[in-house]
Formats: structure tokens, C-alpha cells, sequence
């Protein structure tokens, strides 16, 4: 099977997916959009993406992703940035990324803020949330006690959006108990920031268990492109 016709099986199968969990949980149809995760993916693979009519992809490493944004400059995609950030890095991510998902803490707040104006463009910006147990140190995010600090800080910062939150299931942890939780932490959230509806959450394995609880965006790589490269 070619490349194209590989990614384009694939993308149809996730398509499916999530229209099949949207109908499930009584939710429209294009309720949820999909973020294709591109890491260690060439460029031309972002390309194929593009023809397909995927919009919006995510990076997770600064320095590919700022190559990768650069070289696909002319497609007019969302880029969304889904990794740890690096605080001496958040102005350089902020230069081309129009989606920031993993703000955790309150210092990020203003590099952001620098590198958007040095682009002359708001991005838009979600606080990642932990939903690991107490005392676990397994996935990065702010304690859900924390987002209320953190959001002001964002909001304070100048040419940043809040549009919600984000957060990955713990490792080992039934995703529907996890995501069960964050639904009630963005309850909450959202009676403070009724604009801040975006909740990204699920992944190729657990998109169906996110998107029962509410999300609105969802972070898939390996369904739709298949094993990472072993060389990276």
C-alpha cells in the first residue's frame, strides 16, 4: 500500500471512530475535532495530511516543530503544540504555534505572551491539567487547585486567549475514571470562564472514553499514521 493510501485508510478509520462516539454520547456529529500528532513524521506526511482536509496538527518538540511549521508554512494549518514546555522556549513556540495545550504554570505565561506579540498574532492557549492521584509524578499539569492562579495569569499576560483545558490519562488508570474527573474539574473551570470551552483530551487508544466525557478536541498519531519511526 503507497503512503497516501495508507494515511488516508487510517484517517478514515478515526473519522469514523469519533463520528461513532459523538453519536454514542448524543453529541453531534462534528462535535469534536481531530488534531493529527505529526511528531517524528516528515513533513510530507503533514502534506498528505493537508490534501485530506486535516486542519489542525500537533508537535510535541520545539525544534521540529518550528522546522516542521516553517516548512509547511503555505498550507494554512492550525499548529497546536501538545508538549512539555521549556520556559526559555515559550516565546520561540509561541512564533508559530497557534494553539499552546501544555501551559502548566504560571511563568510561561509571559514568554508566550512576548513571543506572540513579537509575531503580531494572540494564541490561543490551554492549561493542562493532571489528573494523576496525589503523590504520583507520572504525566506533567497543574493541580486542579492551581488552574484558578494560573488562568489569571494567562489572561493578565496580553495577546494570549484562554480557551480551555487539556490533560492525557494516567498511565495504567481506566481512561473513563480519569476523564470522569476532569469532566468535573471543567465544570467547574467553566463557571469561572464560561469562554473557555475547549477541552483536549483522548488519544489514539482512549478517544471514545474522552469524547463521552465532553472533549472537544482529540490528539491522534499513531491511528492515523502508523508506528513512529525507530530512527528520530
Amino acid at each position: 500500500m503507497s503512503r497516501p493510501d495508507e494515511i488516508a485508510a487510517n484517517l478514515d478509520v478515526v473519522r469514523h471512530r469519533i463520528v461513532a462516539a459523538c453519536v454514542e454520547a448524543g453529541r453531534p456529529e462534528d462535535d469534536v475535532s481531530l488534531v493529527v500528532v505529526t511528531k517524528f513524521f516528515p513533513a510530507s506526511d503533514v502534506r498528505l495530511l493537508a490534501e485530506m482536509g486535516v486542519t489542525d496538527v500537533g508537535e510535541n518538540r520545539h525544534q521540529e516543530a518550528e522546522a516542521k511549521a516553517f516548512e509547511c508554512a503555505d498550507l494554512g494549518l492550525r499548529w497546536h503544540f501538545i508538549g512539555g514546555l521549556q520556559s526559555n522556549k515559550a516565546a520561540a513556540v509561541a512564533s508559530y504555534a497557534d494553539v499552546v495545550e501544555s501551559v502548566d504554570r504560571p511563568k510561561l505565561a509571559g514568554p508566550l505572551a512576548r513571543g506572540a506579540q513579537a509575531r503580531g498574532r494572540d494564541v490561543d492557549v490551554l492549561l493542562q491539567v493532571s489528573l494523576d492521584p496525589p503523590g504520583a509524578d507520572n504525566r506533567s499539569g497543574a493541580r486542579p487547585d492551581d488552574l484558578a492562579d494560573l488562568a489569571r495569569r494567562v489572561e493578565e499576560a496580553g495577546m494570549l486567549r484562554l480557551r480551555g483545558l487539556m490533560a492525557v490519562a494516567p498511565l495504567g488508570e481506566d481512561p473513563d475514571a480519569a476523564f470522569a474527573r476532569l469532566a468535573d474539574v471543567r465544570q467547574s473551570f467553566l463557571h469561572d470562564h464560561p469562554q473557555a470551552t475547549a477541552l483536549s483530551a483522548g488519544m489514539s487508544g482512549d478517544l471514545e472514553a474522552a469524547i463521552r466525557h465532553g472533549a472537544t478536541h482529540v490528539r491522534v498519531g499513531s491511528a492515523v499514521l502508523g508506528e513512529r519511526p525507530t530512527v528520530q
